[in-house]
């Protein structure tokens, strides 16, 4: 189980590794895009929720407080899905398709996150193949 559990927690983090360089590299840019869809002081929240995903990531796939690191990724997704993704506000019907399917991601992505956390707390030092135990602590 330890071994699939790490083929997990690899395939999971891709994604949320690939967007931190995103985040981290092209700030400005992505930044005029989430200030064009509302988001308050675009560039620190950019640059903030790159560095969420890199934290939250690097901690899940190398299992260093992996539990805390699935909460980092929850935290970041859940704003993100209602704040960056708002398929309701789109006049257009591809546009509104788009961030109807962007929105979906980030929360069925959350409930996953959410999920793990909750898994790797109460697992705690039995999951293995990591380099800590989990912070928290649920039975």
């Amino acid at each position: 189980m330890d071994v699939l559990v790490l083929i997990g927690r690899i395939l999971f983090v891709l994604l949320f590794l690939n967007s931190a360089i995103g985040h981290l590299t092209q700030t400005k840019g992505m930044a005029q895009y989430a200030g064009s869809q509302g988001v308050p002081f675009p560039w620190l929240a950019v640059f903030g929720s790159g560095i969420l995903q890199l934290v939250g990531g690097l901690m899940v796939l190398l299992g260093v407080w992996a539990d805390l690191g699935a909460l980092l990724l929850f935290v970041f997704l859940v704003p993100t899905a209602v704040m960056v993704h708002r398929f309701w506000r789109e006049g257009d019907q591809q546009a509104r398709q788009n961030a109807l399917i962007q929105f979906l991601k980030d929360l069925s992505l959350a409930g996953a996150a959410l999920m793990l956390f909750a898994f790797f707390a109460h697992t705690g030092d039995d999951l293995g193949l990591t380099l800590t135990g989990p912070l928290f602590d649920i039975d």
